[in-house]
């Protein structure tokens, strides 16, 4: 079937769409906008190029995609947005094209809810679920399978962990750890992401492990180093352990930690 564009829709002639993308009203298509097959564009969309988009993906109304990143430093040297796909982008979602000599880059089959943002230069791997109004700031990066829950902040340059998970209301200003989940106020450790985990087809012994390397890491008085060299020790051999290690060691900006005992409670 040749491209569905509703007669109010405007398009730029550099746009790119497959014979079976929809288009709907009052939608604009701001120069190099590719689409890939199977795309569905809402009523009331902006999207603009430099703008790749993977099959299967849809935009629901209002979403404003791959317009300038909110810095003073851009003076509007051409830069691009890259979306997998299968993507779901609901009511009012923001994402921002990169700085100069950068990329924002979204990966496939991920959930971003209504009035969700992603700055510019952000990474954002495989199946993350940003819910309604998660922000991120820019230069993000974010692994696969985390989610960010509703009216949530992550600070630019801060990392989150693939299968991380950051409750509602909370923020984070330093890298949230894969598996860990953080909740109440800024940068506080709660548990393990055991049912993500699970749910992900991790093996028990790696949870178990994972487990006991959060209460070593946050409850235990003991250094970092100590900590990560016992948890190897005892488990360097699981890949879980392996991956937590290395985000540990390779952090720019710190990694939240629990305060207070008992905060291991989500993770039972």
């Amino acid at each position: 079937m040749p491209a569905q564009v509703h007669p109010t829709a405007v398009v730029s002639q550099a746009a790119v769409l497959a014979d079976d993308v929809v288009v709907g009203p009052f939608t604009v298509l701001d120069g190099r906008v590719t689409l890939a097959a199977g795309v569905v564009v809402g009523p009331h969309c902006h999207l603009v190029g430099e703008l790749h988009v993977g099959a299967g993906c849809r935009f629901h109304a209002g979403c404003v995609i791959g317009d300038a990143p909110q810095h003073l430093g851009y003076t509007n040297e051409p830069t691009r947005t890259v979306i997998g796909e299968r993507c779901i982008f609901r009511e009012h979602v923001t994402v921002h094209r990169a700085m100069p000599g950068g990329e924002t880059r979204i990966g496939s089959d991920c959930f971003l809810m209504a009035g969700s943002h992603v700055a510019h230069d952000c990474v954002v791997g495989d199946a993350v679920v940003l819910a309604n109004g998660a922000l991120l700031g820019g230069h993000v990066t974010v692994g696969d399978r985390a989610f960010l829950s509703g009216n949530t902040a992550v600070h630019q340059f801060c990392r989150v962990g693939r299968l991380a998970m950051l409750g509602g209301t909370s923020a984070v200003t330093q890298d949230l750890p894969p598996f860990w989940v953080a909740q109440g106020g800024v940068n506080r450790a709660r548990g393990v992401n055991v049912v993500g985990m699970r749910r992900a087809g991790v093996s028990r012994e790696e949870i178990t492990a994972v487990r006991k390397a959060y209460r070593l890491l946050n409850l235990a008085g003991r250094t970092i180093p100590d900590a990560l060299a016992e948890v190897e020790a005892a488990h360097g051999h699981l890949p879980a352990v392996v991956e937590l290690a290395a985000f540990y060691r390779t952090t720019k900006r710190g990694v939240v930690t629990a305060r207070m005992a008992g905060d291991d409670a989500a993770s039972e």
